[in-house]
Parts: structure tokens; C-alpha cells; sequence
């Protein structure tokens, strides 16, 4: 029979492996990261205008760091936390970036090293410096390179540079909180070690209690709150992003002030409502659209949305009788739904979508259909669990709630996704 030291040092095991592969990326990530800046530099020379004496600040400054990673990756063996050595490294390596992302923007790749490591690398009292330097970057790339050209341009850079501070700051506090929350439970878990030394008899005739719990404890442990995380903030804040992003790109191709003025503004309510998203984040609460509305109304609003957003024409439709769900199940139906219209805004270039939500005995159901160009969902990359909340992200919030997601979809012929959850009450 396992015993609950063996539970307890499992679950300490699984939270040790999730350390271990954070330590791997931040030793090797960015070597990756300065090799996808590189090669699309090379690719995108022509049409930046790359001369021959960029090419050699290019090379020289890649290569510098090359060898400052290398050194970097020697030195973290004997100086785990923030040192001297880690603000030289973190300084230098921003320094290198800005440069080299002045030349071409896409070595922003290498420049947002600076949002994963920041905390590791420098004290405290640097840490909100170095996200704002790291931001600079990437906003200059998005921006469509640094400097800005014109008041248009500024304008484009400093609502990138606002953005990306905000979701920094934001990503920083969830993180702070995870961390608190693995603190938490690595001592829990380390006490319930102790007792078990202390205490073998009273534990064994309380075994499936004390199983139970560390079952509770490994899964609401790092890996899975880190992964909570992640597709929640890709679910609302990284798709306001991107909308605010569509925004600001119009703005910067067009010389109309009084056409400015509306994606600007559209531009700041996006930032707004993710802004509140990210706040609820933090608190584990509800979707806004779900605060003051039902999961028919607050899913008809997102279509309309979607729909003035895109272009596309959008319908939905409510079939079977109309009843209150459980919060988790209604949220769960709505952000398979955000999730849904925001790839097929991006992927399959529809003239039509349908959404139709369908009470039946027993369970619901949610389709989202398109007439877009659909694809073979066999030849879809293999996912791994560290990347992606697309079809995988939809599929693992179905399935963390009993339910099941399926797709149906060929070249030319559009794309159908179909979630069935069960019909949980909300006085249940």
C-alpha cells in the first residue's frame, strides 16, 4: 500500500521537476530565442534595408551574446539568486538587444528574455527598471521598429509601451502569487512529512483521508496552477492584446485624425476590459460578461462582438429551455467560445459563423461553425503541454469539468467545434 510519505515525496518530486524545466529554459531559452531573432533578421534583411556595416554590429553583437549565455550558463552553478554577476548579465544582454532590435525589430525575440528572468537575475529594487528596459524593446518591434516615425508612430509606441508594462506588471503579480501559493505548499507538505514520522499509527488508520489529501495538494500544485494560469491569462489578456494590437496598426496606416481618434478609443476599452479580466484573474472570480448577465446573453454579446469586431457575419442561437448553470460550467462555455471566434478570426477566413448553445436532458452543448477553409486536423502539430491553448486549451477545460470537445473540419469545407458538458444547476 502507498504510504503517505511516498505520496508527500512524490508530489515534492513533481514540483522539483517543474523547477528543474524553468531552470533548463532559463539557461537555454535564450540561446533559442537569439537564434529565431537571427534567422528572421536574415530572412527580413531586404526588407529592413540591412547594409553590409549592420550585418557587422549584427554579428559581432550576436556573438557576444553567445559567449555571455555560455558564461552565464557556467556561472548560475555557484550564484543561484541575484548577484553581481546576474546584473551584468541582465544589462548587458538588454543592452545588446536594444541594439540589435534597433537594426532589425524582430531580435526583440532575444529582448524578451528580460520578461522571464528579471526576478531571478536582479534585486528587488531593479526588478521594475529592467521589466520597463525589456518592454521598451519589444513595444519598439511592435511599433514596427525603433525609433518611431512620426506623431502617428509615438503615438502607436507609446500605447505598446502602456500595453506591455500593464500585462508585465500583471504577469509579475500572478506569478508572486503562484509562488507564494508553491511556498505554502511545499512547507505543508514537509509538515505532513514530520507528522508522519511522529504519528506512523494514527496515520495509517487514517490512510485514505490522508491519501485524499495529497492528492488535493499535488493537484493544485505548481505545474497545474502554472498551466491555470498561462490559459487564463491567454484566454483574456493576450486576446485583448492582440485586438488592441489590430487597433493601433490601423492607426499607424492611416492620416485620418478623426478615423485615429475611434481605433484609439476602441483601442482603450479593449485595454480596459482586459485590465478588469486580469483583476478577476487574481481573485479566481467569474468572467466579467458573466457578472450581470446570463450565459445566453453574455454569449450573444461576445458574437455581436466578434462580429463588428472581424466583419464577419455572426449569428447565435438558443435551443431546449433556458436554466441557470454552475458558475465553473458556465464560465468554462464562454471561454471555449472566446477561444473558438478568436481562431477562427485568425485562421479561417470565414464569410459566415454560426454559435448555438443547446440545453438538453442531462447536458449542453456549444457549436461554433464557420464557412472558412477549414483544415486536417491530423496534420495538426502534436502538442506537449508547455505551449498553445488553442484546440488543446479548449479541450482541457471541457475535460477538467466532466465534458468533452470534439472538431470536425476538412480543406475547403469550413470548421465545426463541439463542446458537451454536463448540466450542472446552479443551486447544485
Amino acid at each position: 500500500m502507498t504510504t503517505q510519505t511516498d505520496q508527500g515525496g512524490a508530489a515534492a518530486d513533481a514540483a522539483l521537476t517543474v523547477e528543474e524545466r524553468w531552470a533548463n529554459f532559463h539557461r537555454y531559452g535564450p540561446f533559442g530565442l537569439l537564434g529565431i531573432g537571427l534567422t528572421m533578421s536574415i530572412a527580413t534583411s531586404q526588407v529592413v534595408g540591412m547594409d553590409r556595416s549592420d550585418w557587422y554590429v549584427v554579428g559581432s553583437l550576436s556573438l557576444a551574446a553567445f559567449v555571455l549565455q555560455v558564461w552565464w550558463v557556467r556561472a548560475m552553478r555557484t550564484r543561484p539568486g541575484p548577484c553581481a554577476a546576474s546584473i551584468f548579465n541582465y544589462w548587458v544582454r538588454w543592452a545588446i538587444s536594444f541594439v540589435v532590435a534597433w537594426i532589425n525589430p524582430f531580435f526583440a525575440f532575444y529582448g524578451a528574455c528580460g520578461y522571464f528572468d528579471v526576478e531571478r537575475l536582479l534585486p528587488r529594487r531593479m526588478v521594475r527598471p529592467g521589466v520597463v528596459a525589456a518592454v521598451v524593446v519589444v513595444a519598439g518591434s511592435q511599433s514596427g521598429g525603433l525609433p518611431p516615425h512620426g506623431p502617428v508612430g509615438w503615438a502607436v509606441f507609446g500605447g505598446l509601451l502602456a500595453v506591455n508594462t500593464t500585462l508585465a506588471a500583471i504577469m509579475g503579480h500572478l506569478n508572486a502569487k503562484e509562488n507564494e501559493r508553491a511556498r505554502v505548499q511545499a512547507e505543508t507538505i514537509a509538515e505532513l512529512e514530520r507528522t508522519n514520522t511522529a504519528l506512523q499509527e494514527a496515520m495509517d488508520e487514517n490512510a485514505a483521508l490522508h491519501a485524499q489529501l495529497l492528492v488535493q495538494a499535488r493537484e493544485a500544485g505548481v505545474a497545474d496552477e502554472r498551466r491555470r494560469l498561462a490559459a487564463e491569462i491567454h484566454d483574456t489578456i493576450a486576446q485583448g492584446l492582440t485586438g488592441i494590437i489590430a487597433q493601433l496598426q490601423v492607426v499607424a496606416g492611416t492620416a485620418d485624425p478623426q478615423q485615429a481618434r475611434v481605433h484609439l478609443d476602441r483601442a482603450a476599452d479593449l485595454a480596459r476590459h482586459s485590465l478588469g479580466e486580469a483583476r478577476r484573474s487574481v481573485h479566481n472570480l467569474s468572467p466579467a460578461a458573466l457578472e450581470n448577465a446570463s450565459l445566453p446573453e453574455a454569449l450573444k454579446k461576445t458574437v455581436d462582438d466578434w462580429s463588428r469586431r472581424t466583419g464577419v457575419r455572426a449569428e447565435f442561437t438558443v435551443t431546449g429551455t433556458t436554466e441557470p448553470l454552475h458558475d465553473e460550467i458556465e464560465a468554462t462555455l464562454l471561454r471555449i467560445a472566446e477561444e473558438a471566434l478568436s481562431n477562427a478570426a485568425r485562421h479561417a477566413h470565414a464569410g459566415r459563423l454560426g454559435v448555438t448553445l443547446s440545453y438538453m436532458a442531462g447536458e449542453v452543448t456549444l457549436d461554433v461553425r464557420d464557412d472558412g477553409r477549414g483544415f486536417d486536423p491530423l496534420e495538426l502539430p502534436a502538442r506537449t503541454g508547455t505551449g498553445g491553448f488553442g484546440l488543446d486549451g479548449m479541450r482541457a477545460r471541457a475535460e477538467r469539468i466532466a465534458g468533452a470537445l470534439t472538431v470536425e473540419s476538412e480543406p475547403g469545407t469550413g470548421t465545426a467545434v463541439s463542446a458537451r458538458v454536463p448540466l450542472v444547476r446552479h443551486d447544485q
